[in-house]
């Protein structure tokens, strides 16, 4: 492959904490030695939050940051002015003017800009007038990487298909360890949610959902991991406590690691029942896959690229909690469905979402960029 080492690329990218889809993929991102390997890489940390309760709202601690990010980002385009900025953009909020004054920078200083774009919702937030004007300014003249064709709808207006690129998302393979191949078998269901407490995840719709299983006679549990969003861990227990489900939902907190691995192997189908406005392609239905999970998700953003309905899990319609209910009392009668859906997953993820897939494509794209 054609060396491109002596183009400067400028990297401004989400890294954790939090740990979001867009922070995640921007450390799987930095820590690429094939892509580090193939540039001059200097990276910018863009993520004014630390945690998950401090995103979207304004602070003098996140203020401090935009400043020193802001001198970090002129610094370079001083110095080292770079071929090429790669910049993870956020589309909505505050987040989204923070963005726009680093685009001011880039601008003045004439740099080619490549906009990854891990979240959509530009066309809800464009109906504001000064949203529709700073996203043309933005995407003059520059290219956007989207994870799927499905998403292009979202950003139509203001960049012409040629100067789109599509980048599946991919993760770290994950091996099982002796200790964890050796968890027996239960009759029990293990469902499994794992995101943020967020009203707009579906959790309310996955409790109500559980509330129909136990009124059939299913056997099940269902854990749900996260953070806390806008639903608090007492919120939560308090309405499961309302359905009669102390015994059979709970919620684990947050986990990561091995701990968060474990949770996967321990359970038999994953569920996100999203429908928040900003979903894209989620990196935790990925790991279910990863993990021989069937999926049960909803026709939102970039999923149905990922979950094809009745192969490798079930997609239903948004809030609709009696379809949730009713495809997850098929998988409870039907062990077997569960385990070739999960079967169908892990060769879907190994075909199309594994990390070398998605660096040797986002390195592709950055060369004919830089161009």
């Amino acid at each position: 492959m054609k060396t491109t080492k002596s183009k400067n690329i400028l990297f401004m990218i989400h890294l954790p904490p939090p740990m979001q889809n867009s922070s995640i993929m921007g450390e799987l991102v930095k820590e690429s030695q094939i892509i580090n390997n193939s540039f001059h890489s200097r990276y910018i940390n863009l993520l004014l939050s630390r945690t998950v309760n401090e995103t979207g709202k304004a602070s003098i601690a996140k203020f401090v940051r935009f400043i020193i990010i802001c001198f970090d980002l002129l610094g370079k385009l001083i110095y080292s002015k770079p071929n090429l900025c790669y910049y993870t953009l956020s589309v909505s909020g505050i987040a989204f003017y923070k963005d726009c004054a680093m685009v001011v920078l880039l601008r003045i200083f004439q740099i080619r800009t490549l906009y990854h774009l891990h979240y959509k919702g530009i066309r809800n937030n464009q109906k504001r007038k000064i949203n529709g004007f700073l996203y043309r300014y933005i995407f003059k003249n520059s290219s956007v990487i989207l994870p799927t064709e499905q998403l292009y709808l979202d950003v139509e207006k203001y960049i012409l298909p040629w100067n789109v690129y599509y980048c599946p998302n991919g993760i770290k393979d994950y091996q099982m360890e002796t200790k964890l191949m050796s968890i027996p078998e239960s009759k029990i269901l293990k469902i499994l949610f794992l995101s943020n407490l967020l009203t707009t995840k579906g959790v309310f719709d996955l409790i109500e959902a559980c509330s129909i299983l136990k009124e059939k006679g299913c056997d099940f549990k269902c854990d749900f991991i996260g953070g806390e969003g806008d639903i608090t861990e007492k919120q939560f227990n308090t309405h499961v406590k309302q359905k009669g489900l102390t015994e059979n939902v709970k919620y684990r907190g947050k986990r990561f690691g091995k701990l968060k691995e474990l949770a996967y192997e321990q359970a038999d189908v994953f569920v996100l029942p999203t429908y928040h406005p900003n979903e894209c392609s989620p990196l935790v239905i990925l790991e279910a896959m990863r993990h021989s999970l069937p999926v049960i998700s909803t026709f939102e953003g970039g999923i149905p690229e990922m979950v094809k309905d009745g192969i490798n899990g079930f997609l239903i319609p948004q809030r609709n909690v009696i379809a949730l209910a009713e495809r997850l009392e098929l998988l409870v009668r039907y062990p077997q469905l569960r385990k070739q859906m999960g079967r169908d997953g892990r060769m879907k993820y190994e075909n199309n979402f594994t990390l070398g897939i998605f660096e040797h494509k986002l390195l592709s794209i950055l060369q004919d960029a830089i161009k």
